[in-house]
């Protein structure tokens, strides 16, 4: 039931003043991203402890992701945000909405994340820099694209349902 919620949040046009904005869109499926990834055992907080999700830079959401995290349960965990300026304290992160100022911002925060099992989301208002997953916009609504090869690199590894969602994966080699 949730996964169709989010199929139809992702294919609601982003125009019509009765749709929800797309930041509304983005803000409600970020958090339940968490749903469809696994991450290394090392990389899970002790038992009741919420998942992380960062806002890393510009946060193009503000109250909206704070109602959408506050509403997931993801394994008998909730979801926290936390926003920080860059990439410090990101350590403690299980998954992050990477937007610098500029481009630049954005590339210098995606690689200091690359060695962590860190899901990173990017946004393609922000430029061509792309994180795990990476929303765009196509005919009028919210998509993503997914680079399973990249989280895969960092252990994690994403839910073949989320896959089918996506406009496009990259997948890992064999």
């Amino acid at each position: 039931m949730r996964l169709g919620l989010a199929v139809a949040l992702l294919t609601a046009p982003t125009s019509a003043s009765a749709q929800p904005s797309e930041e509304a869109v983005k803000a409600a499926f970020l958090p339940k991203f968490a749903r469809y990834v696994q991450w290394p055992a090392a990389a899970m907080p002790p038992a009741r402890q919420p998942l992380i999700l960062c806002v890393i830079g510009r946060d193009p959401f503000g109250r909206l992701l704070d109602r959408a995290a506050a509403s997931e349960t993801i394994g008998g965990r909730g979801v926290a945000v936390r926003r920080l300026a860059s990439t410090d304290g990101a350590a403690a992160c299980h998954f992050a909405f990477v937007q610098g100022a500029t481009g630049g911002d954005t590339s210098r925060y995606l690689l200091a994340l690359r060695g962590a099992p860190i899901l990173t989301v990017t946004d393609a208002r922000a430029g061509p820099q792309r994180g795990m997953i990476h929303f765009t916009v196509s005919g009028g609504r919210v998509r993503f694209f997914i680079d399973q090869a990249a989280a895969a690199q960092r252990g994690l590894t994403i839910s073949s349902r989320l896959l089918a969602l996506a406009l496009g994966v990259r997948q890992s080699r064999p």
